[in-house]
């Protein structure tokens, strides 16, 4: 299976997992940053040069090698549950894309005939019931993950304990896990762990937020979108994320963590 979702910089210093909405543009900037002075001109998602990935094919073997030796700081970042959906929900389905079109063509059509949820458009304002459309595409979510139907679950809004897992259960292993939501503290311990070509100056980089200004803002606090139903839905998809994590399910509020992360826990949870 290899290793897929894994992007590693060309002087392999920094090996990171890619677990999606979890500040991934503003790291893989970072990262592309860290061994040639300059940032990426475009979404880093789109290079094809300057950066290994896995998704092409040449960086497979030095990858795979680097992993196996484990001869790179190897990281991932993470984010609270119900933020982490909230966004996917913004961007990918009630968002306009980059490209001008809608989220992989037909989606937000089908989720409209399907669960009934209704995104509003360029043209309105993005005027909708923001709150019923999210719950609606909960139940989508949820259906994808649990039974995988109308379709696989989409990367973005899928554990993140299962893209952290991957990594591990193919025999890598992770010097650090940060969260999105103390990025500077944690970005800052991985730059410093490890022997980057060019020094990066965390309070002189901007945010690479690829999806904000495609769509609606949220109006609403994040307690607000989650009933007690929605509530049992994020527990029974994002369980392990909460406890492995460390995030405040009781109080969807709260962003941050309460805890350290434990990465002996994680290595020996995810990697059975």
């Amino acid at each position: 299976m290899g290793f897929p979702g894994v992007w590693m910089t060309e002087s392999e210093s920094m090996i990171y997992r890619v677990v999606p909405k979890c500040a991934c543009s503003t790291i893989g900037q970072i990262m592309f940053h860290s061994d040639h002075g300059r940032f990426f001109d475009g979404d880093i998602h789109d290079s094809r040069s300057g950066l290994h990935k896995w998704s092409q094919e040449d960086s497979q073997p030095l990858i795979e090698q680097a992993v196996r030796a484990h001869t790179a700081l190897t990281f991932t970042c993470v984010r609270n549950p119900y933020a982490r959906l909230l966004s996917s929900f913004f961007d990918k389905i009630a968002g306009i894309q980059r490209n001008g079109r809608r989220y992989r063509g037909n989606l937000v059509p089908q989720l409209v005939q399907r669960y009934g949820i209704d995104v509003g458009s360029p043209e309105n304002g993005f005027a909708f019931d923001q709150i019923a459309s999210f719950r609606r595409f909960l139940l989508f979510a949820r259906d994808t993950i649990r039974w995988r139907r109308p379709m696989e679950p989409d990367i973005h809004w899928s554990a993140m304990s299962g893209h952290v897992s991957t990594f591990i259960l193919n025999g890598g292993r992770y010097d650090r896990i940060f969260f999105t939501e103390m990025f500077n503290e944690g970005m800052q311990q991985v730059l410093d762990a490890a022997r980057t070509p060019v020094s990066v100056d965390l309070a002189q980089v901007p945010r690479f937020n690829e999806s904000e200004g495609h769509g609606p803002r949220r109006a609403h606090k994040v307690s607000d979108y989650f009933d007690d139903l929605s509530r049992h839905l994020i527990w029974e998809i994002y369980k392990d994320d909460f406890l492995l994590f460390r995030y405040d399910f009781d109080d969807p509020d709260n962003k941050m963590p309460t805890g350290e992360i434990d990465l002996e826990e994680v290595h020996a949870k995810l990697g059975r």
